[in-house]
């Protein structure tokens, strides 16, 4: 038996028609109010109309994934109505404009009819349909209802004039929402007002990486990338950093690489479209040993795939993309917090192993909005590439000597006595170009080698769930979210599960996930991909055998889909659900 302790609130309609802006307001009125928040959005990928959707899902417990079922639709057409009904939970609730369309009269749940473009107008607020449907719904359920006008206020507040007539949609919504005989028992309110942080998956990759010393960002706009180079831009354009709207992402890595080489801590952020375009770039930072962040929202492919959805299929290119024997750092991260705390790893990473490193994000991480807990700075050290001190002599000076470590000092141009070469040919340990075997092999035993470390830590790994469990959950990225909501369930219905979180995938810990995998029957991998990349990874690193199990609509798993697998695994019937 599952028991709801929050509400799922999808808010669809076309783009353009402000559903969207409904539900976006709807969220920061709730997490205000002191509400958990986890939003997840689905949008056209043309340029005007399409349908779009924006759900909500509130509570006074952390939630970690977008939900199960619909607890209330707010359809403002038709089409909005027969794209999601589907998903509705049993006795769920449907809010409805009774000038675009009626449900049928099969509809089990409970509907109520909102003219939102009447009531807008009746107020002289023609535009304001979707300030009246956020009202309407928080008068109703109670969400985000004390903090209503200040989101109001911040949101469309620029012009006088215009601000007073959305606070008049906003009262006119209100009053409709109250006239209504209620008749379901669907109801939320926080239990007391947070000191929280609300953010996107994007503005706390930008706050990450301003915090660890970002100095420099080159990029071309990409969905659903794009927020990050616009998040960067007026902080590095003030702040006397540099920033390039850069012809391609060719470009784009390129300049990366030499404001990196110049000494800036460098950025860029593309989608899997652009990734692929990198590939020989990112190989020259690994022969060249330059270190460089490189954010990949993915989305849906292979090619322009599908812009405006989410995936975890670019694995394979961010692990093994390029030619030859090209080594890179790979992290993901699986919620909005993460997303803060790995950008400040991925550049204290990068500066320390001298290393690409590529950041794995997706479509629905990069928008989704969350509520977080205030950050504390001081429990984020800031890493700098180790630099030669003192050399005395320019002969001295062997950029690519190999010490204990395999990671020599990296001089920044102009410091005396330090000039080397940075070729993307073999090299000997003074940069200058070695084509024998001898240096070919010295050369890529350093470059590797000074990653091995990394495969031999528990830093980048979390567990949760049962100590002594049947069956363990093997994931990564934003899969991670609903899993641990499922394990959350099954330990409810006293099945002990358990869960790895695997944050670095190359190099791939493989002590840590093969004493996980040592302590489970059945180890289970989903991730939204056809192929199921990263249980071929973990069986080809490890030679082990795992449960792959994929999904590929272009959205992510429920804490439901994870269950089910769980009691199909176990041989059990199917969840109950409520």
């Amino acid at each position: 038996m599952i028991q709801k302790d929050d509400l799922v609130i999808r808010v669809a309609g076309e783009s353009g028609d402000g559903s969207t802006a409904t539900g976006e307001m709807l969220a920061q009125a709730a997490a205000r109010s002191g509400l958990h928040v986890f939003t997840f959005r689905t949008t056209p990928a043309e340029i005007k109309g399409g349908p779009v959707m924006f759900q909500v899902r509130a509570s006074n417990a952390p939630v970690r994934s977008m939900g199960d079922q619909i607890d209330v639709l707010f359809a403002f057409n038709r089409e909005a109505w027969d794209r999601h009904h589907a998903e509705m939970a049993p006795h769920a609730v449907l809010l409805y404009d009774p000038e675009e369309f009626t449900p049928p009269e099969t509809f089990s749940g409970t509907a109520y009819p909102v003219p939102i473009g009447e009531i807008a107008h009746a107020v002289g607020n023609r535009r304001g349909k979707n300030v009246v449907a956020l009202a309407v719904t928080a008068a109703l359920f109670g969400i985000g209802l004390s903090r209503l006008e200040d989101i109001v206020r911040a949101k469309l507040g620029k012009k006088a004039a215009f601000l007073e007539s959305n606070l008049a949609a906003v009262q006119a919504g209100i009053d409709y929402g109250r006239s209504l005989k209620k008749r379901d028992p669907l109801w939320l309110e926080s239990s007391g007002e947070h000191d929280r942080l609300v953010m996107t998956g994007n503005q706390a990759i930008v706050a990450g990486a301003l915090h660890a010393g970002l100095g420099f960002f080159a990029g071309y706009p990409i969905t659903p990338a794009s927020d990050i180079m616009e998040g960067v831009a007026p902080v590095l354009l003030t702040s006397g950093g540099g920033y390039l709207q850069a012809e391609d992402e060719i470009a784009s890595i390129m300049a990366c690489i030499a404001a990196s080489f110049g000494g800036k801590k460098a950025m860029t952020a593309t989608a899997g479209p652009g990734l692929a375009l990198m590939g020989e770039a990112i190989g020259y930072a690994s022969m060249a040993e330059i270190p460089v962040v490189i954010v990949d929202a993915q989305r849906g492919g292979p090619s322009t795939g599908l812009p405006t959805k989410m995936e975890q299929s670019d694995l394979n290119i961010a692990v093994y993309g390029g030619h030859g024997d090209s080594p890179r750092i790979v992290l993901a991260p699986a919620s909005v917090a993460e997303c803060f705390h790995l950008a400040v790893w991925a550049f204290n990473l990068a500066e320390e192993y001298q290393s690409p490193l590529i950041m794995l994000t997706d479509y629905s991480l990069s928008f989704r909005t969350e509520t977080i807990e205030p950050i504390d700075l001081s429990k984020y050290p800031v890493v700098n590439r180790v630099t030669p001190q003192n050399v005395s002599d320019p002969k001295e000076y062997k950029r690519y000597y190999v010490n204990g470590s395999y990671v020599s000092p990296m001089a920044l141009p102009g410091t005396p006595n330090t000039q080397y070469t940075a070729t993307g040919l073999e090299h000997n340990v003074y940069g200058q170009p070695a084509y024998s075997a001898e240096a070919h092999m010295a050369g890529s035993e350093k470059r590797w080698g000074k990653l091995e470390s990394l495969r031999h830590s528990r830093e980048y790994v979390r567990h949760f769930g049962a100590e002594n469990a049947r069956i363990g959950i093997l994931c990564w990225g934003t899969t991670a979210g609903p899993c641990r909501g499922a394990v959350l369930l099954a330990e409810s219905e006293g099945l002990p599960v358990a869960m790895l979180q695997v944050q670095m995938l190359a190099p791939l810990p493989v002590d840590a996930i093969q004493e996980f995998i040592d302590s489970v029957d059945i180890v289970l991998v989903p991730e939204v991909n056809y192929l199921g990349q990263f249980a071929k990874l973990v069986q080809g690193e490890l030679g082990v055998k795992v449960q792959s199990y994929t999904q590929y609509t272009g959205m992510p798993f429920t804490r439901l889909d994870i269950l089910c697998k769980i009691h199909e695994l176990l041989g059990i019937g199917a969840p109950e659900l409520v």
